[in-house]
């Protein structure tokens, strides 16, 4: 065989251009040790099993949970020998391993959040009771997707529901996820309520929906959320930093709208509440308008019967002060030029008077006084 002879230049480059092709990208599985952190933005630390250990080198940016060392993960990239540094681990991005490993990832960060608030009950929004308008943010080929889909149209009609399809475990999920929830809160008509759900799963698979970039896109979102992942005893972050939560997909729709038989039964019993109301009152309306009829009729009476009395005192007043009523008792008037005389200094010799009586009037002329 012949022997190659390289610069270390060139060995470098070489090594590298084996990887690329031989490893473009790989997943490597092991438990940290000397985790760190180099002004505030790179990260290094030791992946390592019983035997072997490899550095490994990545962006703070790339960590979807806090790490520290005792932590088995597995790191996806690339290895990469550098020409000053020697041979790394260049990590694309980061999952815990095993039902511990994961609940650490999951406690130390949620631990982290909540100091910052986002779980806080006051900054949680009421949700629209019922909605018009639906986003939905699941994986299309999931029984969580046709679960909500047929409990939801089952119970209330006249939804708009606009899905968008992502991936609900894996590494691309968070990245899908998030985006699908920029897209609802960017729209110029936002959906009133946005719905994150999947079915359930082992902690690995229901993982996305705890890591910090998918919690923190819920708790921000300005759109009211709901979250329900898995079944009832499964509990993620991005459930908690929601407005509201849902033990299941089907309860997801339970939740957002009424039951449209219940709906339908409490409008009978409205309206026949109502129609007994009403009948009620009309009798009892009935009742009040013929007592005041009564009350008014009485006292139309009443005030008649008076008013017949004081007029006939009044009929009786008058006909006594009748003149003719005077006359007819022997009086008499006597007119000079058609002015009732009052005494006797009103009459001269030769004086014409008209004298009234009570059937008659006769003309005098005064021939002598005394």
């Amino acid at each position: 065989m012949e022997l190659v002879e390289l610069s270390v230049s060139q060995f470098v480059d070489s090594i590298n251009q084996t990887f690329e092709f031989a490893y473009p990208i790989i997943s490597v599985v092991g438990e940290v040790a000397n985790f760190k952190i180099s002004k505030g933005t790179w990260v290094y630390f030791d992946l390592k099993d019983d035997n072997s250990s490899i550095r490994c080198f990545t962006s703070i940016y790339k960590l979807n949970f806090p790490v520290e060392d005792g932590m088995v993960i597995k790191v996806v990239g690339q290895p990469k020998l550098h020409n000053n540094y020697g041979f790394s681990f260049n990590v694309q991005s980061i999952q815990p391993v095993g039902e511990g490993a994961i609940k650490k990832a999951i406690d130390l960060l949620e631990k982290k959040l909540m100091a910052e608030g986002l779980f806080d009950e006051k900054r949680k929004r009421p949700l629209p009771y019922p909605p018009k308008k639906i986003g939905l943010i699941t994986s299309s080929e999931s029984a969580a997707y046709a679960d909500f889909i047929k409990i939801i149209n089952s119970r209330w009609v006249g939804l708009e529901i606009v899905l968008y399809s992502v991936l609900v475990q894996g590494d691309k999920a968070p990245g899908e996820i998030c985006a699908a929830i920029k897209y609802f809160n960017e729209l110029a008509e936002a959906p009133e309520v946005l719905v994150i759900t999947r079915g359930g799963g082992s902690s690995e698979d229901l993982l996305a929906f705890s890591t910090e970039e998918v919690t923190r896109a819920v708790a921000a979102s300005r759109v009211p959320t709901l979250v329900a992942i898995g079944h009832e005893i499964d509990l993620s972050l991005a459930e908690k930093a929601a407005d509201k939560r849902a033990s299941t997909p089907s309860n997801a729709a339970e939740i957002l709208v009424p039951d449209k038989k219940d709906s339908i039964n409490n409008l009978t019993q409205n309206y026949d509440q109502i129609d007994y109301l009403l009948r009620n009152i009309f009798v009892q309306f009935k009742k009040e308008i013929l007592q005041i009829a009564d009350s008014l009729e009485k006292e139309v009476r009443d005030k008649i019967q008076k008013s017949s009395t004081l007029i006939s005192g009044h009929s009786s007043l008058l006909e006594a002060l009748n003149p003719k009523q005077i006359l007819k008792r022997g009086y008499s008037i006597i007119k000079l030029k058609n002015e009732i005389v009052k005494n006797a200094g009103q009459i001269k010799k030769g004086a014409a008077l008209d004298i009234q009586f009570y059937d008659s009037e006769v003309k005098v002329i005064i021939d002598e006084l005394k």
